[in-house]
């Protein structure tokens, strides 16, 4: 296999153009706006691999979060990777035990976390005001970090253009060129791109570019809300925060990124959800965690718009019935994109089906009920059963 057209230049496409042109394959990135100006760039962008049920999925995002650290080595550095420890309490006795016996579960899996006092707040997170937790003991999650996609995604397009690849961004497709069923290129406008292989990274367009070969992809499209404040007066965030309503993490400037399932709930729908005031709210819940935001306004809020599989699972490789076209489709983009866009990238190079990828299919049968645990957490803040966000 020696041409490819990927469509789409956020985190998951930048990711598998990078392994592709690292393999001599050329590639051909093409971007409807620019590059991670869409879910990618309006995502909380945390490793949370703890909350990541079944255990192979478990498993799977552990792989991705630590390509992270291996893509560092590929890529002169990791600007875009910052290691903090995540902090996490509940706000009941039923949601602290529950949170406990997670924790114990994911230490079983050799997952690096410990229940502590919520005194090691004065030192993770100082900027944490003590008396916000009224919880009895916290959870600590070590070897986790928040993730600057941008400027990831800028590192990866840029290691995949010295090694030959071309980007065309304002570059909408609007058709894939067929042969009987096989896809054999892409259209956009008056423009023909021809390829041995299509890759749909395509985010939340993925399922109408799957249309255009008559696939109908088993994925919904979920919006979510991220504000971002700051930068604090007296000193940084120096955690992630999983309060009670509310997640914060730090952000590159010194300020603060917030997000609420709670929140996220209330945007009404897809296309046309009303933001107004939603933004107030996340910053006035997080400054009942994080005091200094009283007087750090929120400085921008964006509404990413996730492509959720209906189990929660990726959605990864190409269907029968319209081989030369490769999907590549996933909640929690940001820490998977390490691993599936390598495992991807060797499946597409090379021609021969990568076993780690055979529960990822995008026509196997999908079950009536959401595989990730987390997810289902979200699910359950939505009237109308919609999944949340996640990284």
């Amino acid at each position: 296999m020696t041409r490819a057209v990927v469509v789409g230049a956020g985190v998951l496409g930048a990711c598998v153009a990078h392994h592709l042109a690292l393999a001599g394959v050329h590639v051909v990135v093409l971007e409807e706006a620019r590059p991670a100006a869409g879910t990618s760039g309006a995502t909380f962008s945390a490793d949370v691999t703890h909350l990541k049920t079944p255990y192979a999925y478990y498993r799977l995002n552990r792989q991705g979060s630590d390509g992270h650290v291996r893509l560092a080595d590929e890529l002169d550095g990791a600007p875009w990777r910052h290691p903090v420890p995540l902090v996490q309490w509940a706000a009941d006795d039923a949601a602290r035990r529950a949170l406990r016996d997670k924790a114990s579960r994911a230490r079983g899996w050799g997952h690096a976390c410990r229940l502590a006092p919520p005194s090691v707040l004065r030192d993770l997170a100082p900027a944490v005001d003590p008396d916000a937790c009224a919880a009895d003991e916290v959870v600590v999650h070590e070897n986790t970090a928040w993730f600057d996609v941008p400027r990831l995604v800028d590192a990866l397009l840029a290691s995949a253009l010295r090694h030959g690849a071309e980007a065309h961004d304002g570059t909408p497709v609007t058709g894939l060129l067929r042969a009987g069923e096989r896809v054999t290129g892409a259209v956009a406008g008056e423009r023909r791109w021809p390829a041995d292989v299509v890759v749909n990274c395509a985010g939340p367009a993925a399922a109408r570019v799957a249309g255009f070969a008559g696939v109908r992809l088993p994925v919904r499209r979920v919006p979510g809300l991220v504000a971002e404040c700051g930068p604090l007066a007296g000193g940084p965030l120096t955690a992630i925060v999983a309060a009670p309503g509310i997640d914060l993490r730090p952000t590159a400037d010194g300020g603060v990124l917030a997000l609420s399932w709670e929140v996220d709930a209330r945007l009404g729908g897809i296309v046309g959800g009303g933001v107004d005031g939603l933004p107030r709210e996340l910053h006035r819940r997080a400054r009942t965690v994080v005091p200094a935001l009283r007087s750090a306004a929120v400085a921008d809020a964006r509404v990413g718009v996730r492509p959720v599989p209906l189990d929660g699972l990726p959605l990864v490789g190409a269907v029968p019935r319209a081989p030369g076209l490769y999907h590549l489709v996933s909640h929690s983009a940001v820490t998977l994109a390490p691993v599936l866009g390598r495992l991807a990238a060797r499946e597409i190079a090379t021609g021969r089906p990568v076993p780690e990828l055979a529960p990822y299919r995008p026509d196997r049968p999908v079950p009536g009920d959401v595989q990730d645990e987390n997810l289902r957490a979200m699910d359950r803040h939505r009237p109308s059963g919609g999944a949340g966000l996640s990284t």
